[in-house]
Formats: C-alpha cells, sequence, structure tokens
C-alpha cells in the first residue's frame, strides 16, 4: 500500500547502465539480464564476491547485494547471527545479512533515487565501493566464527587488528 502518490513526466534513468560503465571499467565478468538485473563477480584480496543490482523502476530504488563465497553450515548460524548484529553496530552504510535457504553471508543495500532524473557516476562507484571495503574488512571475523569456532566478539576484535607499517 502507497501512502503518497508521486507523478513523474520523464522516468528515472536507469542505474544499472552506470553500474554496467563501472564493471566494464574493471573488466569484471558480468551477467545484464534484462534492464532490472545485473550479476558480477568481482575478485577480492579474500574470495571473489558475487555482487547482484536489481532496479525497481516502479519505487525508483535499486536493491544491492555483496555476497561472501562461504557457506555457513546450519551449526554455525546462531553464532554468526551474533556476529551480524555486531558487524552492523559497526556499519554507516548497509548492513550484512544471511540468505538462510543458502545460508550465505552478504551484504546488502537499497539506494532510494527517488527526484533524481539519475544517479551519478560517484553515488554507484560509492555503493560498490562500500561494499568492497565493508566486505574485505569483515571477511575475516565471519571466518572466524565459521570456521575457527571463535564468539562474535572474539571474531570482531581479532579481524578489526589495524596494523602498522608493511610486512
Amino acid at each position: 500500500m502507497r501512502t503518497t502518490e508521486v507523478s513523474r513526466d520523464t522516468p528515472l534513468a536507469n542505474p544499472l547502465d552506470i553500474v554496467e560503465k563501472i564493471v566494464e571499467y574493471n573488466d569484471w565478468t558480468f551477467d545484464r539480464r534484462n534492464d532490472q538485473e545485473m550479476a558480477v563477480q568481482v575478485p577480492g584480496t579474500w574470495c571473489d564476491f558475487s555482487m547482484y543490482f536489481a532496479w525497481n523502476d516502479d519505487m525508483g530504488a535499486m536493491h544491492f547485494t555483496c555476497a561472501f563465497d562461504m557457506r555457513v553450515p546450519t551449526d554455525r548460524r546462531q553464532p554468526v547471527f551474533e556476529l551480524l548484529a555486531e558487524v552492523n553496530e559497526r556499519l554507516w552504510m548497509g548492513h550484512f545479512g544471511m540468505w538462510a535457504d543458502e545460508g550465505l553471508p552478504m551484504y546488502r543495500h537499497a539506494m532510494p533515487m527517488r527526484g533524481q532524473m539519475e544517479p551519478t557516476l560517484e553515488q554507484m562507484e560509492d555503493l560498490v565501493e562500500t561494499a568492497l571495503i565493508e566486505c574485505e574488512k569483515f571477511y575475516p571475523a565471519f571466518q572466524y566464527v565459521i570456521w575457527g569456532g571463535k564468539s562474535a566478539s572474539d571474531a570482531i576484535a581479532a579481524a578489526m587488528i589495524e596494523t602498522a607499517g608493511e610486512a
């Protein structure tokens, strides 16, 4: 149920066109399924990340996910849920969740773009860059909980250690 009615003379430009430019520039593998969806594979430091962009013209919003290349075994899901809560407290934008059917941890964000004729290249770059930074930063914490048997707070503490200098 919509609480407001919006009339728009000109539809928003499709932000997936801008995302596609970013993806092509970085030479990432992608599949532009249609005007509403795009899947992208991005190599990372710890693993490859699967990005998914979904554009909803009626809402003037884009839903975005960046999934880790890891599965959470059923017996480790409760500690991962605790980790998700601790990680999300540290984020300014977006949040981490888990696709329950697959046990797949992912970063998620929705971008409303109402009132804009088209998103900027910088907005789309920020969306992708923020996701990659957060996924790279917290990947070790997920590994510590899932495979190392650590608690959420121990995993966060270990993953958030800042290194000084270069090795």
